[in-house]
C-alpha cells in the first residue's frame, strides 16, 4: 500500500529545517559513517515492520494494549547480557499482570536496541566551573565531563549500530529460545522485588497462571505445540532523533518495493522535532514502518492534524500513535479538543499515555527527579479523558530498568528524597525501577479492567 510521497527520497529530509541535529566538526568523516550504514545489513525486516503495524491496528480498533517502555538513554557502559536480561524480565513481568488483569492481547515495544540520543533543551551546560556542550546521547557524544568527551563524533553512529545488533540476537534468543516461555513465569521475578509488596502480589498472579497451564494439561489440550505459550513478540523502538542515522538504514522491501527505515520496528518522532513542515516530518512520511509523535501541552488540534494527514494520509490502523506527554495538571484541559479532532477526521490512531516527560522536577538539593504519585495522575487523566471522548485509551509509555535504582520519588515500596543519591545511575531522565514498574502495572491493568 502506497504511503511513501512520489517525490521522497531517503536524503528528502536535507531540503528542509532539521532541529537538534548533531553539529559534525568534520562534514567529510559523517558522510563516511553514513556510507558505511548504508553497507551494513538492516537490523530489522520489512515483514516485522508489517506484523507490528497489523498489531498496532488492533490497538486502535480497541481490541489490544500498548506498552512501550524501555531505557531513557542507553548506554554503551552499561552493555552486558545481565541488564538486558533483566529490562526483558520486567517487560514480562508486567506483560503478565496486565494480561491477566485486563483479559486483552498486550503489543509489547521496548524503547531497546537503537535509544542512544535524546534532544536537550539547551546546547550546553555547566558543569562545576566549566561550561560544555550538552550530553546528547551515545550515538552523538560521551557523558564524560571534558570538551573532548563533548565533542560530536559520527563514528559513534557506527557504533551504537553494532550495539544495537548485538541486543537484538540477545533478544531474539530470550524471547524465542525458552526464557519468555509462559512455563517460567514465576522465574521473571527479581530477587531485589520479590520480597516487595508488588513482587509478593506477582507472585500469586505468577501461580493462578501456573494452575491456569496446568488445569488445561489436565484437560488434554496440547500445550508443547502452542507457540504462544513459549516465545513473544518484543519489538524495538527508539525516537529517531538523529536523520543522518535513520536515512542510513532506510532500505527499500525487496518483496514489496517499499521504503523500510530498518534501524527498528517502530520509529517516534518527538515533542521537539514534530513541526509539519519540519526534516524529522518529512523524513518519517516516506518510510512504512509504524510511527509514532510525542504530544505535548502546547499541541493545538490543527498542527496534530496536520501531522497526521502528513503521516498517515491513507489512514492505514496501526501506522500512527500519538503519545500523549502533557503532565498529570495539563492533560484534563488539552487533551479532549486534540482526541475530538482526531476522531472526527477519521484518523485510526493509537493513542497512548508518556506520564514521565512532563513530570520532572528538581528536588531542593538539584536531583532530577519524577514523582510515582504524579505519575499515575496522568494516567488516571488519561483514562478518564479518553473515555469520557469515546476514544480507547491504548497504551502506556514509560522509562524503567530492571535494576534496583533510586531515581524516581515514591511507589508502594517508596523511594524517598534522601534515598534519592543511593543508586541515581540515568545517563539522563529519572527512571522507574522495577517495583515501581510491577506497581504501576496493576494500577494500569486495574484501569483497563473499568
Amino acid at each position: 500500500m502506497a504511503v511513501t510521497p512520489a517525490t521522497w527520497t531517503p536524503s528528502s529530509w536535507r531540503g528542509r529545517t532539521a532541529l537538534h541535529q548533531p553539529e559534525w566538526p568534520d562534514a567529510a568523516a559523517a558522510e563516511a559513517s553514513v556510507e558505511r550504514l548504508r553497507a551494513l545489513p538492516p537490523l530489522v525486516f520489512a515483514g516485522e515492520a508489517r506484523d507490528l503495524q497489523a498489531s498496532l491496528g488492533e490497538v486502535a480498533a480497541g481490541r489490544a494494549f500498548l506498552l512501550q517502555a524501555g531505557d531513557c538513554a542507553e548506554s554503551f557502559r552499561d552493555f552486558t547480557a545481565v541488564s538486558i536480561r533483566e529490562k526483558l524480565k520486567i517487560l514480562l513481568q508486567m506483560s503478565v499482570v496486565m494480561i491477566y488483569g485486563s483479559a486483552l492481547p498486550l503489543v509489547k515495544v521496548g524503547r531497546i536496541a537503537g535509544q542512544f540520543a535524546k534532544p536537550r533543551s539547551e546546547p550546553v551546560e555547566r558543569v562545576g566551573d566549566d561550561e560544555l556542550p550538552s550530553f546528547f546521547g551515545h550515538m552523538v557524544n560521551d557523558d564524560a565531563p571534558s570538551p573532548a568527551a563533548r565533542t560530536s563524533d559520527p563514528e559513534r553512529m557506527v557504533q551504537a549500530y553494532h550495539q544495537s545488533a548485538a541486543t537484538l540476537n540477545l533478544l531474539r534468543a530470550f524471547t524465542k529460545g525458552g526464557f519468555a516461555d509462559l512455563t517460567q513465569v514465576q522465574m521473571w521475578n527479581q530477587e531485589f522485588v520479590a520480597s516487595a509488596p508488588e513482587g509478593q502480589r506477582y507472585e500469586v498472579v505468577a501461580a493462578e497462571i501456573e494452575r491456569a497451564i496446568s488445569f488445561m494439561r489436565a484437560c488434554g489440550i496440547d500445550l508443547v505445540h502452542a507457540p504462544q505459550l513459549h516465545q513473544v513478540d518484543v519489538w524495538t523502538s527508539h525516537e529517531g532523533l538523529v536523520l543522518d542515522y535513520e536515512e542510513g538504514l532506510t532500505r527499500r522491501d525487496s518483496l514489496t518495493g517499499d521504503w523500510y527505515d530498518c534501524s527498528a520496528h517502530m520509529l517516534w518522532i518527538g515533542e521537539r522535532t514534530r513541526q509539519p513542515d519540519g526534516a524529522h516530518a518529512e523524513f518519517f512520511a516516506g518510510v512504512h514502518n509504524p510511527l509514532g509523535v510525542k504530544v505535548g501541552p502546547t499541541a493545538t488540534p490543527e498542527e496534530i492534524l496536520e501531522l497526521a494527514e502528513k503521516l498517515n494520509p491513507l489512514r492505514i490502523p496501526g501506522r500512527l500513535t500519538f503519545i500523549v506527554r502533557m503532565g498529570a495538571e495539563s492533560l484534563p484541559d488539552a487533551l479532549p479538543p486534540i482526541l475530538r479532532a482526531v476522531r472526527e477526521a477519521e484518523q485510526p490512531v493509537v493513542w497512548a499515555c508518556d506520564p514521565m516527560h512532563a513530570n520532572i522536577f528538581r528536588t531542593a538539593s538539584g536531583i532530577k527527579t519524577r514523582s510515582f504519585d504524579a505519575i499515575m495522575d496522568e494516567v488516571v487523566a488519561f483514562f478518564s479523558v479518553c473515555r469520557e471522548e469515546d476514544v480507547w485509551p491504548g497504551g502506556v509509555h514509560l522509562e524503567f530498568t530492571g535494576e534496583d535504582v533510586t531515581e524516581c520519588l515514591g511507589g508502594s515500596a517508596a523511594v524517598l528524597e534522601e534515598e534519592l543519591t543511593t543508586r541515581y545511575e540515568s545517563l539522563c531522565d529519572p527512571r522507574l525501577n522495577a517495583r515501581q514498574s510491577l506497581d504501576l502495572a496493576f494500577r494500569v491493568a486495574e484501569l483497563m479492567r473499568r
